[in-house]
């Protein structure tokens, strides 16, 4: 009976999650057309932001009140749930075509997100006294490189035409009610979905690093996966491969940039297996577009990467 009411809200959060994700891209796809930006600019910036809401809230959350143990954790999981489970999951409802700009930009933008919060975790550049962590050094060093990243975004236009099927935007009020109901629909329902799934993790005597890998990232992830489903099922691959590059990139950059500025983020040297294999993510991810015809990923080679997601929850709760 003491999971009976944190199933419940997990349940009321997934419906949240739902309406708000199909809102969101709705609206954001209105504000792009009006402001004449590319499905895939629509992806990077607008909802990358708000599908990184539940991250930001969980880290920031956790973070003020003392108990930073989730963050990197909670990053790494969402990051490489977000390639080889969204992706792979948007690529079996439809093929996702991958525009030069994301080749040229944004997948190494990725890569050196991640090599970056790997050297910080290890204290690459900052000894410590056997303090293994993220201060609030390199968390002004993070914002600033989410700032160039986004700067770059907004200001350099993909030179190419991308074939998406051109829509009307919607009525100004419509598109702002739809972008704050969606925005609103994401947070109440992370919030809700990460915080029973804490809950009934621990019922469950789950460890924390385990809680934030697997859990805490699914649970934070699922706009992400919601947004990218709804967008594939739409035929928008803009969106569906701008919302997963863009908000890998601001996970690392931007939320942990904010957490490292509340407190120094302690950093488990066991979690640089699951960064291995984020790299490994983004190495497959890239290998995918240049394999086959054309730059896209296949239905096939979404199935490798949901299966290689499976793998992944495997080792994160058997092998650890």
């Amino acid at each position: 009976m003491t999971s009976l009411i944190p199933l419940l809200l997990l349940v009321l959060g997934f419906v949240a999650l739902i309406l708000g994700a199909n809102w969101l891209v709705n609206g954001a796809t209105s504000v792009g057309i009006r402001a004449k930006l590319s499905p895939l600019i629509i992806g990077l910036t607008i909802v990358a932001f708000g599908t990184s809401l539940p991250e930001m809230i969980v880290n920031v959350f956790s973070c003020a009140k003392g108990s930073p143990g989730l963050a990197i954790g909670n990053i790494i999981g969402s990051n490489t749930m977000n390639i080889l489970l969204i992706l792979g999951v948007s690529s079996l409802i439809w093929p996702i075509d991958v525009s030069r700009v994301s080749i040229r930009r944004d997948i190494p933008a990725g890569f050196f997100a991640t090599l970056i919060i790997a050297l910080m975790a290890n204290d690459f550049f900052m000894s410590k006294d056997q303090i293994v962590d993220v201060n609030w050094i390199e968390g002004i060093v993070l914002l600033l490189c989410g700032c160039a990243y986004l700067a770059l975004t907004v200001l350099k236009k993909s030179p190419e035409a991308e074939a998406e099927e051109s829509q009307e935007a919607l009525p100004w009020g419509k598109t702002i009610l739809q972008l704050v109901v969606g925005i609103a629909g994401l947070y109440a329902g992370g919030e809700l979905v990460s915080n029973n799934a804490q809950i009934l993790a621990r019922n469950w005597g789950m460890s924390e690093s385990t809680i934030g890998l697997t859990v805490v990232a699914t649970a934070t992830s699922l706009p992400e996966l919601i947004t990218s489903i709804v967008a594939a099922t739409k035929k928008n691959s803009g969106i569906a491969i701008g919302n997963v590059l863009g908000s890998n990139i601001l996970n690392i950059f931007m939320v942990l940039g904010v957490s490292a500025l509340i407190i120094p983020l302690p950093f488990d040297p066991l979690m640089n297996k699951q960064l291995i294999i984020l790299a490994i993510a983004n190495f497959m991810m890239l290998l995918f577009v240049f394999t086959g015809k054309g730059r896209k990923l296949s239905r096939f080679e979404g199935a490798l990467l949901t299966l290689g997601y499976v793998g992944f929850m495997w080792f994160s709760l058997v092998v650890g």
